[in-house]
């Protein structure tokens, strides 16, 4: 295989700011033309790795250092950012945070003008890079970066790196702002694209990125490489689960009904006595009741919304939601979700219709007043928070309200209580994880005792165990009557969590059904934007008529095993 790529020997990393080592004694060679995923829960020292690779450490982040760390045979600390840059290319989470170009074009361009590229150049090295990508047309070069849609967005910055003619491919969670069909889509981009590169993923959708080809899954835990296999190896010993990460649903299934575990989805090759199990596995599970819905709670009535005259953005919406229900929304980027989401909460006024709670007109009433009963927990925790203490920000709302001091104690301590943050009420905001932030957003808007609470993308970012921790806390606050509605690209989180989807395209409410139902259904899937769950095609191999069934059951049977 000749030299490695990618070098790291007795490896440790320590930042300034930490105690121990975010890494340690790290030994790992990657060679060129590999494609590698790199998983483990949050906190694992995945992104500190992939920094020590790109230069950012010990470039941009200062610590200690002790060990090797090479790329192209060369130690890192000797190369620089720049140098390692025409090496490295990556692409981040946040893509907006790595715009620079007014426009597409300028955005790709951006390092061949830093080199000085002649625009006779310049020009088609952009264009070339752009048709690789998938990014043709004046249309979508010529617009600014910030218009385009998460998808499009990805492939901005894919082209960036692209133009470069760089030799490794780095993606910190492609798939993390994405819709599932766009998900899927930019699996397969970076299958394409990385076929004449080495490629690294960093991501916690371990399903969605096997649905094209890894030679390696590394796995990842407490600053160490506690696996590096193969992912028949990964996927064939329960390794997944035991380091806190979800494994393929249909992984699972195989492995609850005793089948031998087939790593490759899109070619099963299961024998006849496998498919066997599986069915006799699904006709013993229980179902468990769909919940009857009880009283409406909230009623929308032909909703109309445009931002503009020019373009309608939701389109005769007619949705009823009834006291206690956790419902998802989902749907392609752009399909109106969010502004949904502003018109319950009354951010926005709907341009005809109405929107009524417990039967009462309150499409004109403000936002002051409708927070009384519905509050709205945004996906970035950061952008919700205004003071630095754990206690005075949730105390805010209240302190707003002119509630009296002894009742705003006693109400945020009862709600810290709930939400699992009462040891830490006196601690500064900037010492919690990001998922602690996300409970302390959510407890500045659950003292406002509101009927409804509205959360845009919850889960986006966390791993399996802190995904676990927030859906369980939010499925408390349900069995207490609150009302849930869930934005969501998480095709998991809605099989597993709720029994009623609604779903939107390009501004219209497309279908309003059980969510089991929806992942068994390819036709209304790829209209919206989703993909149909592995089990689906699992029942399918097996024979099992009813794959929306067979989906329920096994949800069913998680939950069950978890409660045991």
């Amino acid at each position: 295989m000749g030299e490695p790529l990618i070098l790291f020997e007795d490896f440790t990393f320590q930042y300034r700011a930490q105690s121990e080592p975010t890494i340690r004694d790290i030994n790992l060679a990657i060679y060129a033309g590999e494609k590698v995923l790199i998983a483990g829960p949050s906190g694992s020292g995945k992104s500190t790795l992939a920094n020590c690779i790109n230069g950012l450490i010990p470039f941009n982040h200062k610590g200690t250092v002790s060990g090797t760390c090479k790329v192209g045979g060369i130690k890192t600390s000797q190369l620089g950012v720049f140098e390692l840059s025409k090496i490295v290319g990556t692409v981040l989470q946040d893509t907006d945070g790595q715009f620079v170009g007014l426009t597409a074009a300028e955005d790709i361009s951006f390092s061949l003008e830093n080199n000085c590229v002649p625009q006779d150049e310049m020009f088609p090295r952009v264009r070339e890079a752009a048709d690789l990508t998938g990014l043709k047309g004046d249309a979508l070069l010529n617009a600014s970066p910030f218009d385009l849609s998460g998808g499009q967005k990805q492939r901005v910055s894919m082209s960036g790196i692209l133009v470069d003619d760089v030799q490794v491919l780095l993606f910190d969670e492609p798939l993390a702002a994405l819709d599932p069909a766009t998900g899927k889509q930019t699996i397969e981009l970076i299958d394409e694209i990385g076929k004449s590169s080495t490629v690294l993923i960093i991501e916690h959708r371990i399903e969605d990125v096997l649905h094209r080809p890894v030679d390696r899954i590394i796995l990842m835990a407490d600053g160490r490489i506690i696996a590096d296999m193969h992912p028949d190896e990964i996927l064939g010993k329960n390794l997944l689960k035991d380091t806190g990460l979800r494994e393929p649903l249909y992984i699972s299934a195989l492995r609850y009904a005793g089948a031998n575990i087939s790593p490759s989805l899109t070619n099963l090759n299961l024998s006849e006595s496998d498919k066997q199990l599986v069915q006799t596995w699904y006709n013993n599970a229980n179902t468990s009741p769909i919940p009857h819905k009880d009283k409406e709670l909230l009623l929308l009535q032909n909703i109309n919304f445009s931002y503009d005259e020019k373009k309608q953005v939701l389109t005769n919406i007619n949705i009823s939601i009834s006291k206690g229900e956790m419902t998802a929304i989902v749907g392609t980027n752009g399909a109106g979700k969010s502004t949904l989401a502003k018109l319950i909460c009354g951010f926005e006024t709907p341009r005809s219709g109405k929107i009524l709670l417990h039967g009462e007109d309150i499409t004109n009433e403000s936002i002051a007043t409708r927070a009384k009963h519905i509050g709205y927990v945004m996906q970035n925790p950061n952008q919700m928070i205004c003071k630095s203490m754990i206690f005075d920000e949730v105390a805010l709302g209240l302190v707003n309200q002119n509630k009296p001091e002894a009742e705003i104690r006693e109400r945020v301590e009862k709600t810290l209580e709930i939400c699992g943050l009462f040891p830490f009420r006196n601690w500064p905001i900037s010492a919690l994880s990001y998922g602690q932030k996300k409970r302390v957003t959510i407890a500045s808007v659950l003292v406002l005792e509101p009927e409804i609470i509205i959360l845009d993308e919850p889960t986006a970012g966390q791993d399996y165990k802190h995904y676990t921790e927030i859906m369980e806390f939010l499925v408390n606050l349900q069995s207490n009557g609150v009302t849930i509605l869930l934005i969501t690209h998480d095709m998991h989180l809605m099989l597993e969590y709720t029994n009623r989807a609604l779903v939107f395209s390009q501004g219209e409410l497309l279908a309003d059904m059980p969510s089991a139902e929806l992942l068994c259904n390819p036709e209304l899937s790829a209209q919206a934007s989703l993909k149909e769950t592995s089990l689906f095609h699992l029942a399918n191999e097996c024979y099992i008529s009813d794959a929306a069934s067979f989906t329920r059951r096994f949800i069913d049977y998680e939950r069950q095993k978890e409660v045991i």
